[in-house]
């Protein structure tokens, strides 16, 4: 309100990456959100990804799941919880605890995490928890305890912006944390350096100094020489590793055992010789380095070896624990921190404790539960292989849509399929894996929830609530405690609000604690009311509560005798080579205005624009061998499964490697789910997939006829027809492209389930001469739904016009008239792609203002706006200014 007596804004926490920037979010009227960066909070400063940005597009109630369901029927939730604990004990008694197992989500809040792997690990007795964490980071968890003793991300943001050379290694942080980017502006004006590791050119890449476009899987093969040549050349910190780490001699005799000559490793590595060499000058002469890692780099059967030889190269030259100067392991998921810490891994046990006796002890008398878990449980993809063999029986999936990310989904399927009980908690109603459930629990999302979050720098940030629950959802750690109490350990769950849960939880990681830095001790008394005003701080906490920055700036380490450790790593090859049957290397992940399965970004009409479709991107030349065409089908084989995907020639592609998003779903694209191609091989210590590199083959689709189809509606693709399907949210409406391969039998069957002419008023145009069909439906003067099919080589119009003519309460004659032209008489239209997903800047105006002397970012931002949100797009910008400035001296505009 003008006097400023208005409502103020409530601070919260971004629910996307690990970055955790801190939001203000200010309700309105319904379900109305207004979102701002917070420019307070330490991790953001006020700035939002487009993601971030779009929050208050994703908060109504469309598709939620509102009450509890069992056999997909409403329930009450006593007959729900009862349902649930009488099929856990019964399944405990006839098979014991090992026979049941949670899989849950990073999205998680700390509390939920807490209150889930107390139930499993202390009172059920079995280790059968794990987290979808496993498949973005576990790999870097196994090198962080092999190497510090324990799992510690020893920087913070601030060495983003301090350090002179940042090396980005499988991170493609342009697209997934480009927050951080916008951090590290300043540092790039002042001259700091960036290298690039990673197969793809990739907007990260296209920023950079130096892009080493190494091959597939040979990350150790490059770091080890890296190491190598630091020691040849003395950049190596004696004082530092004799003081503070072991291993060095053994490792330097590894080395010495392999050719690590720069010629070898260039021909290993697939990269430039002049290349390698201004790496290793460029790491050898720059104290303040940081080295990124990320999904690229642990996603692999040899993600605990990259790792580990990423933290090798800062230990012997003693880049850590200063300002500037460190490994620094990225995270994807907004709270995998928090899991990590409370023992959501498989093979933690909790407060970042392992399963030794004296730990298991420790933790059993603090939970007052003499059946705590003794042993590791199933990591996520043995888990799922335990429920396909009918180990497990009962299964309890929170936050999370394993049919869809994990690898080898169609065998997760088949998993979920068999299981005898399969319970999930989510927000949505339908997703991928609720369509296996027995019984469906509504959870709060993201706006109703309370609790904490850890981000990837270790800081704890409070994430509250902007509405209160919808329906009959609950937050996650009531419903776990109400079960457990119905399981008959009510007293251990008895915690009335989240900060007693987080209060318990802060108390355990003190407990006994005489060496563990994950200490907070000073937070184990928050009243209620601090709990709730409590500002993000970093771990551990001083005994005022202040931030600790940076870890191991002492040379302490948490090992037992306070030393890091070397450990010597070698280089493999690929889990499963690529061969004549399969001669690509499939590499999945994710695009920028996405997130994970997009049961949330894929509510923002605004956020599909970037990239609306499956694709796969593959190199011009390998496409012409391989009868691929630019923006056509095309099917992808592994020896898992196949997809069809429109194929992008690019250049960014390395020869014989593919790209295709990890995003689509059965509610989205059923053939362009991505994960279903992956391969079950991983990490032997980390357990992490291989989601980096998968022999595959392409081919074209062929399809006969192509359609597209528009409602107001979310439909389902009509049944006994084997078509190509994909979905993208619009404004006021769905668009839906449809392929096939049949006949015209086929084509009638489809006209009949998604335009029957008996349905309103329908204007309809046939062409028995090339086979096209239109057909538009209208009620009450309103646009309905659309139905343009075409046969293969017949061009269908731009879609963007008709699908705005959905935002019309009322059909004009000027737009009736038109309907089926399929365009606006006398106006050209737009198709270039959207750019600027926060302020729907097209391509063709970021060329034509770079064209008419635009060359800065900047002067693009000025010109046309774009990339002065978010900032997301600013790589993209960036590009275009590179392809399509006019060189100094070039007349041709005044001729």
């Amino acid at each position: 309100m003008a006097d400023g007596s208005g409502p103020s804004p409530i601070r919260t926490t971004c629910p996307y990456c690990g970055v955790g920037c801190g939001v203000s979010a200010l309700p309105g009227s319904g379900r109305a959100l207004a979102v701002a960066g917070d420019k307070a909070h330490p991790a953001n400063y006020g700035r939002l990804c487009s993601k971030g940005t779009a929050l208050g597009a994703t908060v109504g109630l469309e598709g939620r799941l509102l009450r509890p369901e069992i056999g997909g029927r409403p329930a009450t939730w006593e007959a729900a919880i009862r349902r649930v604990a009488q099929a856990f004990n019964r399944t405990i008694e006839r098979h014991g605890p090992d026979s049941v197992a949670f899989y849950v989500s990073g999205q998680l809040l700390t509390e939920d995490y807490y209150a889930a792997n107390k139930l499993m690990k202390g009172f059920i007795g079995s280790a059968n928890i794990d987290t979808n964490s496993r498949l973005c980071m576990a790999s870097a968890v196994a090198a962080h305890k092999l190497a510090f003793g324990a799992d510690l991300v020893p920087g913070c943001y601030e060495d983003l912006e301090l350090a002179d050379l940042i090396v980005f290694s499988g991170h493609n942080a342009a697209w997934t944390h480009p927050v951080l980017v916008r951090r590290m502006e300043q540092a790039r004006a002042r001259g700091q350096a960036w290298v690039v590791v990673d197969p793809r050119r990739t907007d990260t890449a296209d920023m950079a100094d130096l892009h080493l476009a190494i091959a597939p899987q040979s990350d150790v093969r490059l770091w080890n020489g890296l190491l190598a040549e630091l020691i040849r050349r003395g950049v190596v910190d004696r004082a530092f590793v004799e003081a503070h780490v072991s291993g060095f001699d053994d490792l330097q005799k590894a080395l010495e055992a392999d050719d690590q000559g720069p010629a070898a490793v260039t021909q290993d590595c697939g990269i430039a010789l002049k290349d390698l060499i201004r790496f290793y000058d460029l790491f050898a002469r720059t104290e303040r380095t940081v080295s990124l890692f990320s999904m690229g780099a642990n996603q692999s059967a040899q993600g605990v070896a990259k790792g580990l030889s990423i933290l090798n190269a800062h230990l012997v030259t003693g880049r850590i624990g200063k300002p500037g100067a460190c490994p620094f392991s990225i995270t994807g998921q907004p709270n995998a921190m928090g899991g990590r810490e409370t023992g959501g891994l498989a093979n933690t046990l909790a407060a970042h404790m392992d399963f030794d006796a004296e730990a298991v002890d420790r933790v059993a008398r603090f939970w007052s539960a003499p059946n705590t878990a003794a042993k590791p449980g199933l990591k996520a993809v043995d888990m799922f292989e335990a429920v396909r063999d009918g180990h497990i029986k009962a299964l309890w999936v929170m936050a999370t849509n394993p049919a869809v990310s994990m690898p080898n989904s169609g065998r997760v399927r088949e998993a979920l399929a068999r299981c005898p009980f399969v319970v999930v908690s989510d927000v949505m109603a339908e997703t991928d894996t609720t369509a296996f459930a027995h019984v469906k629990l509504p959870a709060l999302a993201w706006g109703e929830k309370d609790g904490t979050v850890t981000n990837s720098e270790r800081r704890i940030s409070r994430q509250r609530p902007a509405f209160p629950a919808p329906g009959e959802a609950r937050a996650d750690w009531r419903i776990i405690a109400e079960v457990a109490t119905a399981m008959g350990h009510g007293e251990a769950f008895g915690w009335r609000n989240p900060a007693a849960v987080f209060r318990e939880y802060a108390r355990l990681t003190a407990f006994e604690n005489t060496r563990r830095p994950l200490n907070l001790g000073p937070l184990i008394d928050l009243t209620p009311a601090e709990y709730d005003a409590l500002a993000p701080v970093q771990w551990p906490p001083t005994p005022g509560g202040g931030d600790t920055p940076r870890l191991f700036a002492d040379g302490r380490f948490a090992t037992l005798d306070g030393k890091a450790k070397l450990n010597v790593v070698h280089p493999q090859g690929p889990a499963s080579a690529a061969d004549g049957a399969f001669p690509f290397s499939l590499n999945t992940g994710r695009v920028r205005d996405h997130w994970h399965t997009m049961t949330r970004t894929g509510l923002a009409a605004d956020l599909c624009r970037h990239a609306p479709e499956p694709y796969v991107a593959i190199h011009p030349e390998d496409a012409v061998a391989f009868g691929v065409e630019e923006g056509a089908l095309t099917r992808l084989r592994t020896a898992q499964g196949e997809a069809v995907a429109v194929a992008r020639l690019t250049d960014r592609q390395r020869r014989g490697g593919l790209f295709m998003p990890m995003h689509w779903t059965d509610a989205f694209a059923p053939s362009g789910r991505s994960n279903g191609l992956i391969g079950q091989a991983v990490d032997p210590r980390s357990g992490q997939p291989e989601f980096k590199h998968t022999p595959a083959r392409v081919s074209a689709y062929r399809e006969t006829w192509l359609a597209f189809f528009i409602d107001r509606r979310i439909q389902s693709p009509p049944r006994q027809l084997d078509l190509i399907w994909r979905r993208t949210p619009q404004d006021a409406c769905q668009l839906y492209e449809i392929a096939g391969r049949g006949d015209d039998r086929e084509r009638a069957r489809l006209i009949a389930a998604l335009a029957p002419d008996s349905a309103g008023e329908t204007l309809t145009f046939t062409d028995p001469g090339t086979g096209a069909f239109r057909r538009a439906v209208i009620l009450k003067e309103r646009l309905e739904r659309l139905l343009f099919i075409a046969p293969a080589g017949l061009a269908l119009p731009p879609r963007d016009w008709l699908a705005s003519l959905f935002e019309l309460e009322r059909l004009g004659q000027e737009e009736r008239m038109s309907l089926l032209a399929g365009r606006k008489i006398g106006a050209p239209m737009d198709t270039s792609p959207v750019v600027c997903a926060c302020l729907k800047v097209r391509e063709s105006a970021i060329v034509k203002a770079v064209t008419g002397g635009a060359v800065t970012v900047d002067a693009v931002a000025a010109a046309t706006a774009a990339g002065t949100n978010c900032g997301s797009c600013r790589t993209q910008v960036a590009g275009l200014i590179a392809r399509h400035a006019v060189p100094a001296g070039d007349d041709r505009d005044a001729a």
